[in-house]
């Protein structure tokens, strides 16, 4: 069983930067697909970002592009999110989740197609 558990969410002033964290542990992190997601308060589940398994390919909402930036450390079992110039509207609880399918860019938006998911770390920017 896969487990997730993010770390280094917070509250910051819109323009400032978090970077956030994914531990896992109890299967072969190199093999699973990755993702983060957010989900602001009263709202759905939407993709933010997503990285392959050898983290040479990277998927990005888009109004995020140029902003954040996805990474993995297959060495280490982590998974973070660099969150720079961060707005308002970027308020939401983050949450990292992984599947294991072929092709990591097919459907990686999608919060149901994912198998294992964090308990999620809130992140707030206010003005």
């Amino acid at each position: 069983q896969v487990q997730l558990v993010e770390s280094g969410g917070g509250s910051v002033q819109a323009g400032g930067s978090l970077k956030l964290s994914c531990a896992t542990s109890g299967g072969d992190f190199s093999t699973y697909c990755m993702a983060w997601f957010r989900q602001p308060l009263g709202k759905e589940r939407e993709g933010v970002a997503a990285i392959s398994r050898g983290g040479g390919d990277v998927y990005y909402l888009d109004s995020v592009k140029g902003r954040f930036t996805i990474s993995r450390d297959n060495a280490n079992n982590m998974l973070y999110l660099q969150m720079n110039s961060l707005q308002p509207e970027d308020t939401a609880m983050y949450y990292c989740a992984s599947r294991h399918v072929v092709y990591c860019g097919v459907g990686w938006s999608g919060p149901e197609n994912f198998e294992f998911w964090g308990q999620g770390t809130q992140v707030t920017v206010s003005t």
